[in-house]
């Protein structure tokens, strides 16, 4: 982390150290704060900073912040390919893509930067913490714009798997648009009147009792799209924590994955025209396994 020294025109901080408590003491403690200078943990342009140099305003300061524990999810990020500019990785449910929040070191990027010992690996998109299934990586930082590029123009065909209940009376396929919004710190998106900003085509696959097997295709990317349709239709995916309830699971419970799969990704790769297609080796355990009626 990098911090830039403020102005002080009122003289109050005499030395770094001054700046440095008064600036993080309520966070960590004084205690703390003296704990990393002692231990060399705040680094200058010049090297190691002892906390004794003279303020000056405007001077970069830089160290590395202590992380909270992390609950360990105990699956494997699959790796569908890998070559010199993109990874295909099959995340699992409960991982996050991206430190975001409190999950910083359990995300498919730290891992995956760590076991391809790729430091640079950026993602091009991102999949929700609770959905499994495909998410590309890329490997070169000069190589990223061209492959988000290809989400953000909409230029991926995504195809997801879902378990949801079945309902004889709900008419699929179907194409659903609507408008979502999703409020920061507010777990649940809502659809409100207004013109459409997503849209999903649903279809059933197949039907075992009291569940079905869906095929989801967004031509959109909302936050949440897919289980907000789901929902709306009175299909609610199974084990959704925030449709149609908001519920807060324990965070070392992983007894009971959000049945929904990233399952294909297909695009024309902008580094060489070539058509690519990879699909997940996971399946949705409840309807692997054989869903209870």
């Amino acid at each position: 982390m990098r911090v830039r020294l403020p102005a002080d025109p009122g003289g109050v901080w005499g030395t770094v150290r001054d700046h440095l408590v008064d600036r993080f003491q309520g966070a960590i403690g004084a205690g703390r704060v003296d704990a990393m200078l002692g231990a060399g943990r705040f680094v200058g342009v010049d090297g190691v900073l002892s906390g004794g140099e003279a303020y000056a305003a405007g001077r970069y300061v830089w160290f590395h912040r202590d992380f909270a524990p992390e609950v360990p999810v105990p699956f494997e990020v699959g790796i569908i390919h890998r070559d010199e500019r993109i990874v295909i990785a099959d995340k699992p449910h409960f991982l996050a893509t991206t430190p975001r929040g409190r999950h910083i070191t359990e995300t498919a990027l730290a891992r995956l930067r760590r076991d391809l010992r790729l430091p640079a690996l950026q993602p091009a998109h991102r999949l929700d913490r609770l959905t499994a299934g495909l998410a590309l990586f890329v490997v070169r930082p000069e190589d990223r714009g061209a492959y988000q590029k290809l989400f953000g123009e909409r230029r991926v065909r995504k195809e997801y798997e879902a378990v949801a209940p079945y309902d004889g009376a709900v008419a699929l396929p179907v194409t659903v648009r609507s408008r979502i919004v999703k409020e920061r710190g507010v777990p649940a998106a809502r659809e409100e009147a207004g013109a459409p900003n997503a849209e999903s085509r649903i279809e059933l696959v197949e039907r075992r009792g009291g569940l079905g097997r869906y095929r989801l295709l967004p031509a959109t990317g909302r936050t949440h799209q897919l289980r907000v349709h789901m929902n709306g239709l009175g299909l609610p995916i199974r084990h959704d924590p925030v449709y149609p309830v908001v519920t807060d699971p324990a965070p070392d419970d992983f007894r009971a994955p959000l049945q929904l799969l990233a399952r294909i990704l297909e695009f024309t790769d902008p580094a060489d025209g070539r058509v690519r297609r990879f699909e997940s080796r996971l399946r949705l355990a409840d309807w692997a396994d054989g869903p209870i009626d």
